[in-house]
Order: structure tokens, then sequence, then C-alpha cells
């Protein structure tokens, strides 16, 4: 179904690739308005401050390829969302998810090791709470490579997918979109290398009988 608006929201500059790249490039494809919220700077914590300016022209550079309608770099501090109260965070969400008014949101998977994904995935499930968001279709939690696998191996933790995207048509734009992010990508065996990323879309399209796919945990659906 064409011509729904569809959000990803990811804590850091190429969150919004890695996890769902391969996806949003399809709902592109099919008509759909794709917009990226993309939460903190991504350097702050990593690189000098000017570095946060190198990312947003690869984050912008990025969404051409992908086929963004548009992106939203809120800028909060990298690795410091726990200083941003949670109150604040949610209502920035609020605001851009009034605005774009989504059929579909994706976002991080509540229990990643990273806990700027954590705090996003929760802020993003308070601003899309039922009566608020009576026009979402689908909420759903996508794997974040370096950061999901690697979380603390507790019951119940891992990511356990619910849908399957067939991303065969669109991998290959996935893996270009990201080598956007030169100051990000890294070299292989490492998760969030160009193989890495089509050996793990193998993976998931192994899981049914296609040659790529993306996981996604649906938290709520309404059809």
């Amino acid at each position: 179904m064409a011509g729904r608006q569809v959000v990803v929201i990811g804590a850091h500059p190429d969150d919004e690739l890695l996890g769902a790249g391969a996806t949003i490039a399809r709902h592109a494809r099919a008509g759909d308005d794709v917009h990226a919220v993309i939460v903190a700077d991504g350097a702050g914590s990593r690189y000098p401050a000017e570095a946060a300016a190198t990312l947003e022209k690869q984050a912008r550079r990025a969404a051409e390829v992908v086929g963004l309608a548009s992106l939203r770099l809120l800028a909060l501090p990298d690795q410091r969302l726990d200083t941003v109260p949670l109150i604040e965070l949610t209502q920035q969400l609020e605001a851009i998810l009034d605005d774009i008014g989504p059929g579909v949101v994706y976002t991080h998977f509540p229990e990643d090791v990273n806990d700027d994904h954590r705090i996003v995935a929760r802020c993003a499930w308070v601003a899309c709470r039922p009566y608020r968001r009576q026009r979402l279709g689908m909420f759903a939690v996508f794997e974040t490579p370096s950061s999901t696998e690697w979380a603390w191996p507790l019951p119940g933790t891992p990511l356990q997918p619910s849908l399957f995207v067939d991303v065969t048509d669109t991998i290959d734009v996935k893996v270009a979109a990201m080598e956007c992010y030169e100051t990000e990508l890294r070299d292989y065996p490492h998760p969030r290398s160009s193989r890495a990323l089509r050996e793990r879309a193998a993976y998931w399209g192994s899981h049914i009988g296609r040659p790529a796919a993306e996981p996604f945990l649906v938290l709520r659906q309404v059809v």
C-alpha cells in the first residue's frame, strides 16, 4: 500500500540505516514518504566537536541515496541522552510525529546494549501511545548490528523477530547509503562493515527463503 508516511527514529547517525535501511528504501520505492529522525549528534563522546558537522553531511548524503523525504537532526548529546529529561525528548518526538502523522514507525529494540538506543526506544514508544497516535498502523523495532547482539544475555532479551521484510531488491541501496558514513563504516568482520551487512541480510533472508531480509519485532499493529 503506497502513499503512507513512514518514520524511522534512530539514536545516532547511521542507526537509521543499520536497522532498517533496506526496508525504508523499499518504502521509498513503493511511493511512501519516509522520514528519519536522528536524536543525538553521534560525535560528542568519540570525536572532536567539529566532527558533528561531518556526520551531518554524511547523514544528508545517505538520505539522498536511500530516498528519504526528510531528515531531522535533533543534535542532542551523544551517549549522554540519560542527562536529557525523558519528558523533553518525548515531547520533541511527539511534535515531530504530530507534524508528519505517520502510519508506520520504526525504532530501536529497547534491550540494546547501547543506553542511547534504549532511551530513544522508550521515548518513541511513549510518543506513539494509542490515544496520542490513532492513525499509526504499525510500531516495530529493529536490530542494530554491534548493539542488539551485544546486549546482556538474559532470558527474554534477545530480539525475536515477528516480521521479516524481503529486501533482496534494496540491500544494495542500504549498503551504498551506509558507505556515505565514512567515519562510521568499519573493516570486515565488524558488524558495521559493508560485507557483514550483506551477510547479515542473507542470514535473515535464509529464515524466509529469500536472498536478503531485515528482521523486526512488531510491538503494535492495527489493521
